[in-house]
């Protein structure tokens, strides 16, 4: 396994609230990249939400503001067993390692591993994520509080334009993954 080849699998989650478990997961999607931004295979699923769970008032008052990400994240929704089952196939199915990358990472993995522990029972990423924030504050020597996409090189966006604004799963993790691959050139040319 030391010798396959890593592939980012850059995820962007959507919830009814801050933690898994109390709260639902609402949906994701994950785009995976080899290191040269070559984007081999995408997946997204829409959940229904967990049995017993509660919707955040000040997360759904926030959703209100959001009416066709809202609307997206809740067509065709699937049982969480069966999409994370899949989730794990799909994985599993790629040419590498997975490496998860998130932006924010601690947010995003922590659904995502909280729902595949608990309906698949393993998760392929370990225990461990990768923060494109992190990286970033890394890449420009600055602090982590200030280090926002406003801040960051536009050249990091290229081609895909800085888009936090979407919330649609699938279009920001596919966006956030180009970011992080033109980071990672970068950090690897020692630009």
């Amino acid at each position: 396994m030391a010798n396959k080849t890593e592939i980012y699998i850059s995820t962007d989650i959507e919830a009814d609230g801050p933690i898994p478990g109390m709260n639902s997961m609402l949906g994701f999607g994950s785009a995976a990249y080899f290191a040269d931004k070559t984007l081999i295979g995408t997946f997204i699923a829409n959940l229904e939400t967990l049995p017993g769970a509660i919707a955040d008032p000040k997360t759904m008052e926030w959703w209100q503001g959001q009416p066709e990400a809202w609307k997206a994240c809740r067509e065709n929704l699937q049982l969480p067993e069966k999409a994370m089952k899949d989730y794990v196939v799909w994985l599993k199915g790629l040419p590498g390692l997975p490496v998860f990358v998130g932006y924010p990472a601690a947010y995003d993995f922590m659904f995502v591993y909280w729902y595949l522990i608990r309906f698949t029972g393993e998760s392929p990423f370990s225990f461990s994520a990768l923060d494109i924030k992190t990286l970033a504050m890394s890449l420009l020597k600055k602090d982590f509080r200030k280090t926002t996409q406003q801040k960051m090189p536009k050249r990091w966006f290229d081609p895909l334009p800085p888009s936090h604004l979407v919330h649609r799963a699938l279009d920001d993790a596919i966006e956030q993954g180009a970011l992080f691959c033109n980071m990672l050139r970068e950090m690897k040319e020692g630009i």
